[in-house]
């Protein structure tokens, strides 16, 4: 270079935020930089990635250029800062050891199995050849195995595998697949399987893997350890150990996730279309839910009283050569007890599964941050999320603005998720479960003290539910010395929420429909409309309130809500309902009684436990074993006979002030006398679906015309319902109103830490 050169050459040092680590970007900026001639340095900070490139102008703006436009596919850019320095006249571009500092980093979710390392799996050529833990920058363990960052091998549950000579050379190659990537192992030097019996006790076996597929085969339950945790499979076409599975499991009815083979195979079970097949071979590799074909050999006891099945994609090399090796579809259910979460440590697992798994597939990769896999479905062609895990969290959700706060919501307790907020960052955490199980309470707990190490959080302001009695809540109260504390109605929680997910800052009619939350006047809300934004809410309209005797054991049998709202409605219970032999005199008086003189009795404007109460007197659920079975066999059953006709039941509205009260007699009436007279219970479920569509529809009117509002958020666990979800879209849309649903997180419960979150940031400097 001569001295003209050296006299044009600038040097800038570059800091990248975002996803830039364990995900090839070094490689990648270390290409980039031989393909410019660019020398310098590029660096893993706590922080992101911080580099410094110098080079003449022309040749480092194109470099600069690249770095956004062909940045790793499993990268996300955040923000580039950029600082000029004085030239210091490198020689060469290097890649320098990782440095740790007071900053932190978005961290990538965990990977699908690539197709290089698929193709190099099943080659008998390759020395990974049916290795289960093959991977490299582009795929594999990621949050599950990060202990702290920057990311590294050192701080990876990896650390106490010594790489071989070939694996390490390839390792410290810039310009291999697999530079860097820190789960880089092989048979020589990696994890490896084994295989137990229920005790525990190791069974010699040269390919373990092998032994377990023939257990299967032989109609064995198999707990297999993951990426996230642990798993109980079985032959999902064995209708007797399907039914084995579940009674051991304590799961009824629930329906189980399934794993198959390639799309191929799923095509021979459920219908697919083109947005679903992309969801499924997706990197994330969710559970999508498919309305599945009749007459298959799937085991109905696999998803009881359901139109859908739950099927995933292998997204593991595990997976692939179990697969592989026994090519039917296979029940992939979480391993644990129903309600408890799941297992993820080996001496764990073999305690809390041995009464429900034959035998067990074990490795000796440590799993530190265990999670479930996420379950979407497609909506009007987009995704829509019912649980997010595996592949999706810990992604942060960026806001469209930043405040200085460091904000904690704890969340709910069904379904619960935590979110953080820091930097105008929302950090969601993966589905927890529900921590009224003391296990779960534990782990939620722990998983919140992983993600305040992992991304420096010190929170100074913690978003809790009203209800009092939740564990959510009480956790709340123990940061009460370090934090100030601000408590979030579960239903305006909600409605934030789906603002947040659509970038939504303005007022907004919020619709809810939802199970249960402590409303602010003490009373179980759960069928809202309210105008809301960041800063507050006011309640324009809700179902009216009816009797809950005994509370959550009525949730449990749905035909004590029916009782209490016919006998609350209209007074006399028909003699011939067959909700009646399902309790006797004793029971129907007691309720009566408890509703009458106000015993034990909570009042409730739920629109799940309207569901509930329909699903009852249509004789669909009367008992209850997972959260919103009811609502869901009624939906199943309805969506067979949903087609346009827009029959609907009637229903009044009572004006209180500036508010509106949804009466709910006549539409119970002309439903229990269309159920007397013998019609399809399918037609009456579409009738009572059409009628909260229209009530939908009909309170927004209201509202935009007092309010002058035409934006509207649909969430809360109702709309898990399609059929409400599409036939409340479409009359809102027939009439103007643009309408907003979730795409980022659940809108059940598992998205309401989003909304806590965000109301606490926008509150925290305004108080």
């Amino acid at each position: 270079m001569g001295k003209l050169d050296l006299q044009q050459l600038e040097l800038k040092k570059i800091l990248i935020k975002g996803i830039v680590q364990g995900v090839g970007f070094r490689p990648f900026i270390y290409r980039l930089a031989h393909k410019f001639q660019v020398k310098g340095y590029i660096i893993n900070t706590s922080n992101g990635v911080v580099l410094e490139a110098e080079a003449v102008k022309p040749v480092l703006n194109k470099f600069i250029e690249a770095i956004t436009s062909e940045a790793p596919p499993l990268s996300r850019i955040e923000e580039i800062i950029i600082q000029e320095l004085n030239p210091k006249y490198y020689s060469a571009f290097e890649i320098r050891e990782s440095q740790a500092d007071d900053g932190y980093q978005l961290i990538s979710p965990d990977i699908a199995t690539c197709k290089d390392c698929l193709d190099e799996l099943f080659d008998p050529n390759d020395r990974r050849y049916q290795y289960p833990f093959i991977n490299c920058t582009n795929c594999g363990p990621r949050f599950t195995i990060i202990q702290d960052i920057p990311y590294d091998r050192a701080k990876t549950t990896m650390s106490i595998f010594p790489m071989c000579p070939q694996c390490n050379e390839e390792y410290h190659n810039p310009l291999h697949r697999r530079f860097h990537a820190q789960p880089n192992a092989c048979p020589a030097c990696g994890p490896h399987l084994m295989l137990t019996d229920r005790t525990g006790v190791e069974i010699k076996t040269e390919n373990p893997l092998k032994n377990a597929i023939n257990y299967l085969k032989e109609g064995k339950i198999i707990a297999i350890k993951g990426l996230g945790g642990f798993h109980l499979t079985c032959d999902a076409q064995n209708k007797q150990v399907v039914e084995l599975l579940r009674k051991r499991k304590n799961r009824l009815f629930k329906p189980f996730a399934l794993m198959m083979k390639s799309l191929e195979d799923i095509h021979k079970y459920c219908y697919l279309n083109n947005e679903e097949i992309k969801l499924l071979s997706s990197p994330q590799a969710p559970i999508v839910l498919l309305k599945k074909k009749n007459n298959t050999n799937i085991a109905p006891s696999v998803a009881p009283n359901n139109n859908y099945l739950g099927v995933m994609l292998p997204y593991t090399p595990l997976h692939h050569l179990l697969l592989n090796g026994y090519q039917d579809p296979l029940v992939m259910t979480s391993g644990n007890l129903s309600e408890e979460p799941i297992s993820f440590i080996n001496e764990e697992a073999l305690e809390r599964l041995n009464n429900m798994a034959d035998y067990f597939l074990l490795h000796n990769r440590d799993i530190h941050a265990c999670y479930d896999d996420s379950v979407l479905t497609i909506f009007e062609n987009k995704t829509y999320p019912i649980r997010k895990a595996r592949g999706y969290s810990p992604t942060a959700l960026k806001l469209n603005f930043k405040k200085p706060a460091v904000v904690l919501a704890c969340g709910a307790d069904l379904k619960n998720s935590f979110t953080f907020i820091k930097d105008g960052y929302a950090f969601v955490s993966q589905h927890n479960g529900d921590l009224e199980d003391y296990q779960t309470y534990t782990n939620y707990q722990r998983n919140i003290d992983i993600y305040q190490k992992l991304f420096r959080l010190e929170p100074d302001t913690v978003a809790y539910d009203l209800h009092p009695d939740y564990f959510s809540t009480l956790y709340s109260q123990s940061l009460s010395a370090k934090s100030r504390l601000i408590p979030i109605q579960h239903h305006y929680a909600h409605t934030a929420s789906c603002m947040t997910d659509n970038g939504l800052n303005e007022r907004v009619i919020g619709i809810s429909f939802d199970g249960v939350g402590y409303g602010l006047d003490g009373n179980l809300w759960g069928g809202e409309f309210m105008i809301a934004d960041f800063h507050g809410f006011e309640r324009v309209s809700h179902l009216e309130y009816l009797p809950l005797p005994g509370g959550d054991i009525s949730v449990k049998k749905p035909y004590r809500i029916a009782l209490s709202y016919i006998h609350t409605l209209l007074g006399k219970l028909p003699h011939n309902l067959e909700l009646l032999k399902y309790t006797d005199d004793e029971e129907v008086n007691l309720i009566i009684q408890q509703i009458d003189k106000n015993f034990n009795t909570f009042l409730t404007s739920s629109c799940g436990r309207l569901f509930d109460a329909v699903s009852s007197i249509l004789n669909i659920c009367q008992n209850v074993t997972y959260e919103g079975q009811a609502a869901i066999e009624l939906e199943m059953l309805s969506e067979d006979r949903s087609d346009s006709n827009a029959d609907y039941y009637p229903f009044d509205l009572k004006e209180t002030g500036n508010s509106w009260v949804i009466k709910l007699g006549l539409l119970l009436n002309y439903l229990l006398d269309d159920y007397l007279k013998g019609i399809d219970k399918g037609v009456i479920g579409n009738r009572f679906h059409n009628t909260l569509a229209k009530i939908a529809l009909t309170v927004s009117e209201l509202i935009r015309e007092n309010y002058g509002l035409n934006k509207i958020v649909l969430s809360g666990g109702c709309f898990q319902n399609q059929l409400l979800l599409k036939k409340t879209i479409m009359q809102m849309q027939n009439q103007g109103f643009e309408v907003y649903i979730h795409k980022n997180v659940p809108t059940n419960d598992g998205g309401i830490s989003l909304g806590q979150a965000v109301i606490a940031y926008v509150r925290s400097s305004s108080c």
